[in-house]
């Protein structure tokens, strides 16, 4: 019960500020693309919660567990906050002004996208139990180098990159892009630290690194 109390109330937490932050620069809930990109964004992460709820609850806590230890990491997460703040305010802004106007089948294809990026995600959970949103090396934790960790070495990171990136295309905002498109060199910062630790502290890591020669981008990095 404390575990789904925990759960549910970030959801809505999460709910809840990044309606106000969509909404509140727009200056109405007249919004048709802010109602698309919270539907899109919500309507899969509790059904995924419900599901890890009763098949995984373990990994489930462990998903709620985002008090990074690191200081590097630490910045990093506070520069992603910000930029997610920044993207979605002058997302509303964009769309109470007018400053650009995005072709509906834009909208319509990053929305296609976004939930391509999504299910990508949902497959990489489901491929490791010890994915975390912290960096750390669990105690029994081994390699994963099946299905998408065949291909990149973080396929976690190829789909946010790409989740993110569509959300202002989804909010109909060529400004606010130009805010998210500082999410891929948060990631690369982070994804190096994490790369050092586990070479040091998992066992075989090194070697996989070796197997599986790109991080992110299958063929080019």
């Amino acid at each position: 019960m404390k575990l789904l109390l925990n759960a549910l109330a970030k959801f809505a937490c999460g709910l809840l500020l990044v309606g106000l932050l969509v909404f509140l620069p727009a200056g109405t809930l007249h919004y048709t693309y802010g109602w698309l990109l919270i539907a899109l964004l919500f309507a899969p992460m509790l059904t995924a919660g419900f599901v890890m709820f009763f098949k995984a609850p373990s990994f489930l806590a462990k998903r709620l567990d985002a008090k990074e230890k690191q200081a590097t990491q630490k910045g990093v997460v506070a520069l992603s906050g910000l930029m997610f703040i920044a993207g979605f305010v002058v997302a509303g802004l964009d769309f109470r002004f007018g400053w650009s106007k995005l072709p509906p089948v834009v909208v319509i294809i990053a929305s296609v996208l976004f939930l391509g990026a999504y299910a990508l995600y949902g497959e990489v959970m489901r491929e490791n139990a010890y994915l975390s949103r912290t960096i750390q090396v669990a105690e029994d934790q081994k390699v994963v180098d099946t299905g998408l960790y065949s291909i990149v070495r973080h396929p976690m990171y190829m789909a946010t990159i790409l989740l993110f990136l569509m959300i202002p295309l989804v909010l109909g905002s060529w400004y606010a892009l130009m805010v998210f498109v500082f999410y891929p060199a948060i990631i690369i910062v982070r994804l190096k630290a994490e790369e050092n630790l586990l070479t040091r502290e998992l066992k075989g890591y090194a070697e996989y690194k070796q197997k599986v020669k790109y991080r992110i981008i299958p063929f080019i990095w």
